[in-house]
């Protein structure tokens, strides 16, 4: 499945193994990724390769649609939203 901004994916591999992110951008084979803490900010996203991540699910949410738009978004809204994510699939947040 081809990835796309706003998707939220797992990372696989790394210090942050196992942890979800939403994608702010790619290019050239590499994601932008935050998750609104953890050093993952929207202001210092992490750099990744695509072959170090799993595609999780499209969330439609308020945030993953602000972010298709090009809009800015909160680091709190990305928070919430996984949170919102995890609870209603009933996974862990790690």
């Amino acid at each position: 499945m081809q990835l796309r901004k706003a998707d939220i994916v797992l990372s696989v591999s790394g210090h942050d193994k196992g942890k979800l992110f939403f994608i702010l951008a790619i290019d050239e084979g590499f994601c932008l990724l935050a998750n609104g803490k953890e050093g993952r900010r929207v202001d210092r996203p992490k750099r990744k390769s695509v072959k170090h991540l799993q595609f999780v699910d499209r969330y439609d949410c308020e945030t993953a649609h602000k972010l298709e738009k090009g809009e800015c978004v909160e680091n709190y809204e990305l928070r919430r939203d996984l949170a919102r994510y995890c609870e209603s699939r009933k996974i862990p947040r790690g």
